[in-house]
């Protein structure tokens, strides 16, 4: 079964409302690295374009997106332009 990334838009006082503001922030210059998920993440984008590719296809995302990766996820993260995201371990 393939793992499938899920993406929301939130708006700022939404992510608020989950308390987004309070997770630790990760930022990554323009780059091209494999990834593999040994648990759940989710992430609120700050800044920046990424393409993430997974076995499930490419998806696209930028500023304002809400991402859950599932535990077990391989992919491919195209980071575009550099990248800052509030990031939990649910």
């Amino acid at each position: 079964m393939k793992k499938a990334i899920l993406v929301e838009k939130l708006s700022q006082d939404e992510a608020r409302g989950r308390g987004v503001a309070e997770w630790p922030i990760w930022e990554c210059e323009p780059s091209l690295f494999p990834w593999h998920y040994d648990q759940e993440e989710c992430c609120y984008l700050l800044e920046g374009e990424v393409t993430v590719h997974s076995e499930a296809g490419a998806q696209e995302l930028g500023p304002g997106d809400y991402v859950t990766f599932p535990r077990g996820l391989a992919c491919t993260w195209h980071v575009r332009t550099k990248v800052r995201k509030h990031y939990t371990f649910p």
